[in-house]
């Protein structure tokens, strides 16, 4: 049995503000990234499209932090182009027998489950009509994790391979073959919530803290960079409330929220790039530093945001989607 939640009802309505203002206030506070994939997308995907059995197990593990997620998504030869998957799936029975590799998973060394697209039909006409998604706990026999050191030297990203995984039917999520729509339901979940502007504002404090502290203000150039940012993320405050007003009443994210994800990112990324020259050589130290009477730690933001623009869809394949689906331009 498919539940379908009745988005335009005051509780599904509700239920999706209140994790709109959860992770605005998350970010507020300058937290990048938190380990609550089951709360801003699994949650809403099972609300949608899972099984009544589903929501019962999977939901009120995953609100009170028992089920810690990660997401199987990108492969090494299907990042941005995300329907050339190939780690396969073969119905045996009442299992999947899953077998292939993903990467760039974040913090899959530290999750409960996954939830991943696997390819369950090579026959089909589209890649996308063979794809589905399935849910895995991480301590599944066959499921190997290899963490990827990057250039901040933390261990966020991983590599995970599956060899001969079995997990039961039931956890497929939307049904066989389904899960193309399902995904691109939970991107438009993962786009309003990469879209925030929370992140940029933070960097837009901490940097007008700096400058304040450093007499910039009473420079003509730097107030010239500073108010083209300061502007450029008044921009993004004004696109991303209609978009969450969409949320309120109830409707339908188009694909006209990849928009939000560029303009957030790319936004995010020249705040941190003006923040590094800001603090001069300290824009070179890892770390939070007194920089004249301002303790602010200057390369974790600039880190952050510079995968910014290539996880949750890449910046050209965003513009991908704005000309061909939204400005109906020619391919």
């Amino acid at each position: 049995e498919i539940v379908d939640c009745d988005w335009s009802s005051d509780v599904c309505s509700s239920d999706l503000v209140k994790m709109l203002i959860y992770m605005e206030e998350m970010e507020r506070h300058g937290v990048a990234r938190a380990p609550e994939q089951g709360v801003t997308q699994v949650g809403p995907i099972l609300m949608r499209y899972g099984t009544r059995e589903q929501q019962d197990y999977y939901l009120p593990r995953s609100l009170a932090g028992e089920f810690i997620w990660c997401q199987g998504y990108s492969e090494p030869n299907a990042g941005s182009d995300l329907a050339n998957l190939q780690t396969s799936a073969v119905v045996e029975g009442d299992e999947l027998v899953i077998n292939g590799q993903k990467i760039w998973t974040s913090l899959a060394h530290d999750a409960s489950h996954i939830y991943m697209l696997v390819r369950t039909d090579k026959t089909a006409k589209k890649k996308q009509l063979g794809i589905s998604m399935v849910l895995a706990n991480m301590k599944t026999p066959g499921i190997t994790v290899r963490p990827i050191r990057n250039i901040a030297g933390h261990e966020e990203f991983c590599e995970v391979f599956f060899e001969n995984v079995r997990v039961p039917q039931a956890n497929l999520v939307g049904g066989l073959n389904k899960g193309w729509t399902v995904a691109k339901a939970l991107l438009s979940f993962e786009r309003i919530n990469i879209g925030s502007p929370r992140r940029p504002q933070y960097a837009l404090q901490k940097l007008g803290e700096l400058a304040r502290a450093k007499g910039l203000f009473a420079d003509p150039g730097f107030v010239d960079k500073y108010t083209a940012l300061e502007l450029d993320l008044a921009d993004l405050g004004s696109l991303y409330a209609r978009y969450v007003e969409v949320v309120k009443r109830g409707g339908v994210l188009g694909q006209e929220v990849s928009m939000l994800k560029v303009w957030s990112m790319e936004a995010w990324q020249r705040l941190t790039d003006l923040l590094v020259e800001t603090a001069q050589e300290y824009g070179a130290m890892p770390g939070a530093h007194d920089i004249d009477g301002v303790d602010v730690d200057v390369l974790s933001p600039f880190y952050y945001a510079r995968p910014g623009t290539i996880y949750g869809g890449s910046s050209e394949i965003q513009r991908n989607i704005l000309a061909k689906y939204v400005l109906k331009l020619p391919a």
